[in-house]
């Protein structure tokens, strides 16, 4: 949600447009009916940007009755697409609605765009204000020093991955069966091949065994960053035995009610603060936190590799054995910068 907002505001810049704040995708299966004013200071973000693009709470009541001429950018790349392609739509029709565009040359944008962009990501975003006093009380009631964990093996995750597990539940079994719809997973050799590559979650069983690979002692303190859906999680308490979670450490009738992007706006609050931080998949979440704790100093941040615990496993490591291969693994990628806190990043250039 963050990436796709700052992405919109550096589409609005590069084409000199005015920027209507966006209304949020409703998704049921996350009990999701949130809006943009219920995760981030509005007026705030509207003084932050002036300057660099215009932004406006509603449409004019001119063209407010209008559908929207939809522009699909999921597959533009850099300053020119847009330019040629998207810009005539906007001075024919006045009003256009844009899709993500997941693949964007950012690095390739004008400095006039890409500030625009860092400016909206690193400086405009902050969350509305009753959002924040809760955020700054979890975070507050978490056991000090602590560990971050961005675990990520819910059912639609799983169902997504087209991978298959041994050893689950009955329960986690029909929970992806129920989730995977025409997504079947892959079998015999592609099967090796998909998980090899790294494609597969690293189940939460899996993740406390790289963890003791890193030699993170089983006392840490564990703040769990995830959605309510996950499952096998006693794979990961049963070794770890000092994991919190937002729902332990949060109650009331306010707690209970919130939507899935205020519960994500408090993970991602706690994550950027937090002592060190661990993902086990190398999402959009996973790369703003990266981001922002390298812009606030914060260097504590992994990315557990899928490929190499699969590339391991797949040769016949196990015990010892294995848990010194991933160790060196990680510890070489994290000297070249792979899997580390070090994303490419050009907003340094523009703050």
């Amino acid at each position: 949600m963050r990436r796709d907002l700052c992405d919109g505001v550096g589409i609005a810049r590069l084409l000199n447009a005015t920027l209507v704040l966006p209304k949020f995708e409703v998704a049921a299966y996350w009990n999701e009916s949130s809006g943009f004013a219920d995760v981030f200071d509005v007026e705030y973000f509207i003084r932050q940007m002036n300057g660099f693009v215009k932004v406006v709470k509603e449409l004019p009541s001119e063209i407010a009755s209008k559908e929207p001429f939809r522009v699909d950018c999921s597959k533009r790349r850099g300053q020119f697409d847009y330019i040629e392609s998207v810009l005539p739509s906007l001075l024919e029709h006045n009003y256009i609605s844009i899709t993500p565009a997941m693949s964007q040359r950012r690095d390739r944008y004008p400095l006039y765009a890409k500030a625009a962009l860092c400016q909206a990501c690193y400086s405009a975003l902050r969350l509305a204000r009753s959002l924040k006093k809760k955020a700054s009380k979890l975070l507050e009631a978490i056991p000090k020093p602590f560990l971050s964990l961005h675990l990520r093996f819910e059912p639609d995750m799983v169902a997504y991955s087209q991978c298959e597990y041994s050893g689950l539940s009955s329960a986690s079994i029909n929970a992806i069966e129920a989730a995977r719809g025409d997504r079947k997973p892959w079998t015999g050799e592609l099967a090796r091949i998909w998980r090899k590559r790294g494609r597969c979650p690293l189940t939460p069983n899996e993740t406390a065994f790289i963890l003791q690979a890193l030699s993170i002692p089983t006392n840490t303190n564990i703040y769990l960053a995830a959605g309510d859906g996950l499952m096998e999680l006693e794979g990961l308490t049963s070794v770890y035995t000092n994991v919190v979670t937002k729902s332990s450490l949060l109650t009331g009738e306010d707690f209970t009610s919130m939507h899935g992007n205020t519960k994500a706006a408090l993970d991602y609050h706690v994550s950027i603060n937090s002592d060190s931080y661990v993902a086990t998949y190398f999402g959009n979440m996973d790369k703003m936190v990266a981001a922002m704790r390298a812009l606030k100093g914060l260097y504590k941040t992994l990315f557990l590799s899928r490929r190499a615990f699969a590339e391991f496993t797949s040769q016949g490591f196990s015990g010892k054995d294995l848990m010194r291969a991933l160790w060196k693994s990680h510890r070489d990628n994290y000297v070249m910068g792979i899997g580390s806190a070090l994303p490419d990043c050009f907003c340094e250039l523009t703050l």
